[in-house]
């Protein structure tokens, strides 16, 4: 156990900007990679499943994220094939901690993106950033009310993905905490 915050990283969105869909954008690399999960969800025998699902992620990333003062984990639906997928591209050790999902995409009550009552649950009154490309002001607002510790819900555009001013917004929170 660490005395540095948390850092919560989602894949689709932060990592890989999935958005951007007709132009890589510059520093990235695109891969075509099998998860699991994914490919549960095609059709079997369709094309899109023998090519893989395109990611495109940028290899210094992984640096840039393990300077700061964080202690990482992942908070994305690739779970434990984020270790082994996306963390060797953008340089990343493929042993980050990971947040289970008991279940995903599932509607929640209140209107809370489905991933909010257990990033807070998985946090366990540490102090935490999580990127996502979902976050809503209603998340902001449950984890305010929730979580006894700082905590910055970083929201990210899934066209963009981590940018420098993120990075810098990621440096300034831990300074000031």
């Amino acid at each position: 156990m660490t005395d540095r915050p948390l850092l919560l990283l989602d894949v689709d969105g932060p990592l890989n900007p999935h958005g951007a869909r007709f132009v890589r954008p510059r520093g990235y690399v695109t891969r075509r990679l099998h998860p699991a999960n994914w490919s549960a969800r095609q059709v079997p025998g369709s094309r899109r499943l023998r090519r893989g699902l395109r990611v495109r992620l940028n290899p210094g990333h992984g640096a840039r994220l393990m300077a700061l003062p964080y202690e990482l984990a992942w908070a994305t639906t690739w779970m434990h094939e984020a270790n082994e997928m996306i963390a060797p591209v953008i340089g990343l050790p493929g042993d980050l901690p990971v947040i289970e999902w008991p279940e995903m995409f599932v509607r929640d009550p209140d209107g809370l993106y489905w991933k909010t009552r257990h990033v807070v649950t998985w946090a366990a009154g540490r102090p935490f950033v999580w990127v996502d490309d979902m976050i809503t002001d209603l998340d902001v607002r449950h984890v305010a009310a929730h979580h006894d510790a700082a905590a910055l819900l970083l929201p990210i555009d899934p066209r963009k993905g981590l940018r420098e001013r993120d990075f810098e917004e990621l440096e300034r929170w831990a300074r000031e905490l």
